[in-house]
């Protein structure tokens, strides 16, 4: 098996990123359907460089494989980074590659997954994120996890012909434990 099961949700569990999916990391990253969402579109990935990307040892990132549980197959990628310890924070980034994967609530539950992993193991205070305003699935998506929009860098982002603002995201740990009461 090359996927571990560190942090296992009802229908996902979440591993360390396995850099032998460097081929499948690749595809995603030069579909516009992933890249538009993540603000990537204008990049140009290369087996070497997401081979670099994905065996990068970063001290303060947590980076995971999402897998499919029935079927241990790979359907995307989730993180934390820019963490900062003394303050207790950092930003969450999440993609679902695998098209057949979205819409279908596998991108909440790998959410979830990681804020419990950041609240009750590394002891966070808040989380954050960005999302470009166009993309209103990723912006639902995050609110139905908890998370509230606490500003915008307006025009901040070119995209496919035009200026996007970037809406900025956060949700603190006492907002996640009072989500989860009202979804159980």
């Amino acid at each position: 098996m090359k996927y571990f099961k560190k942090l296992e949700g009802e229908r996902i569990y979440l591993s360390p990123i396995n850099s032998e999916d460097v081929i499948l990391y690749t595809k995603w990253m030069n579909d516009s359907s992933v890249t538009d969402g993540i603000g990537r579109t204008s990049y140009l990935f290369n087996i070497d460089s997401e081979k670099e990307y994905l065996e990068k040892k970063v001290s303060n990132e947590y980076k995971f494989a999402i897998v499919e549980k029935s079927s241990d197959t790979l359907i995307g990628n989730c993180s934390i980074f820019k963490i900062d310890n003394i303050c207790g924070h950092g930003e969450l980034g999440i993609m679902i590659g695998e098209e057949s994967f979205r819409s279908k609530g596998y991108g909440q539950e790998a959410i979830r997954l990681l804020l419990s992993y950041c609240f009750e193991t590394l002891n966070f205070v808040s989380v954050e994120l960005s999302a470009l305003s166009f993309n209103e699935r990723a912006i639902n998506c995050y609110k139905k996890c908890g998370f509230k929009e606490v500003g915008r860098l307006r025009k901040s982002f070119f995209a496919n012909g035009s200026y996007h603002d970037s809406v900025i995201l956060d949700i603190l740990k006492e907002e996640f434990y009072e989500k989860q009461v009202c979804i159980d």
